[in-house]
């Protein structure tokens, strides 16, 4: 199987979906890599909560603060429209368990992780009040992830009706992974400790769904109506490993586009694990 004949069945299988998608992908052992509307802008969806993170570090690495460090959990943030105040509504957030834990001190890394793994709303506000959008952007761009845009946390329906959204591309994620996956992220060991996070990912349906039980998966998920994205690194048992960043827009059916979303992480992945005649 060549390149151009993968990238024909993922185009043919993602064709069947009334929708808009993106897909990048590159081995990293080989340097192969494969992309579709690579450059086309998604709102992010929770896609953003990684780069977040990575601020996270890179803060922490310059001695900002410790990822041992503790907040005062709380549940009221400002809008970037006019400084006006919302809260998160328990019902909207995909983890529900950190409202429990209002008015009560919480570690940073805590924060982060459940921000990643449950996609928790409430820790992903929490964590880009203590980082700033704007500096997350800035490291995205110092990265070499040019449109990737943070702007502001979650559920700041103001901003939302202005059009104020954060934005990717499946090109600039595929970038940001491609440095953690090869421990260029601010240095090796914070690169590491993101993994260790994303390995831990509890939404499991789109690029892990249909891959062997011994394949590892480091990713995060994001899905808003009619959107659904998967991106992150795979792992195989042998010691390969490839980046894979899978983003839609203006989906009619969400279920069949997930399907069809983990048949194209399947169809990458044979590509990758059959050996290929020299």
């Amino acid at each position: 199987m060549t390149l151009n004949k993968l990238k024909d069945q993922i185009n043919s299988k993602l064709a069947e979906q009334p929708g808009n998608f993106a897909v990048a992908f590159k081995d990293l052992s080989t340097g192969d890599s494969l992309l579709i509307n690579e450059q086309e802008f998604f709102h992010a969806a929770s896609t953003m909560k990684t780069p977040i993170m990575i601020e996270v570090y890179k803060q922490a690495a310059a001695g900002r603060f410790s990822l041992n460090d503790s907040v005062v959990l709380k549940n009221e943030f400002k809008s970037i429209v006019d400084s006006s105040l919302f809260s998160l509504n328990a019902k909207d957030d995909s983890d529900t368990s950190l409202y429990q834990h209002l008015g009560e001190q919480i570690s940073l890394y805590n924060l982060v992780y459940d921000m990643i793994i449950r996609s928790s709303n409430l820790a992903t506000n929490m964590v880009i009040e203590m980082v700033n959008a704007r500096n997350v952007t800035q490291t995205m761009r110092q990265l070499g992830a040019n449109k990737i845009q943070i702007l502001r946390g979650v559920e700041d329906s103001k901003a939302f009706d202005k059009g104020l959204n954060n934005v990717t591309t499946a090109n600039d994620l595929m970038v940001i992974y491609e440095k953690m996956a090869k421990g260029e992220l601010i240095d090796s060991a914070s690169s590491q400790a993101m993994i260790k996070i994303l390995l831990n990912q509890e939404f499991n349906e789109i690029i892990p769904a249909r891959l062997p039980k011994d394949v590892k998966v480091a990713h995060k998920t994001g899905n808003i109506t009619h959107v659904l994205h998967d991106s992150g690194i795979v792992f195989l048992p042998n010691g390969k490993k490839y980046v894979l960043v899978i983003l839609s827009k203006d989906l009619q059916n969400e279920t069949n586009a997930k399907k069809a979303m983990a048949e194209v992480s399947e169809m990458i992945y044979k590509y990758v694990s059959t050996p290929r005649e020299s």
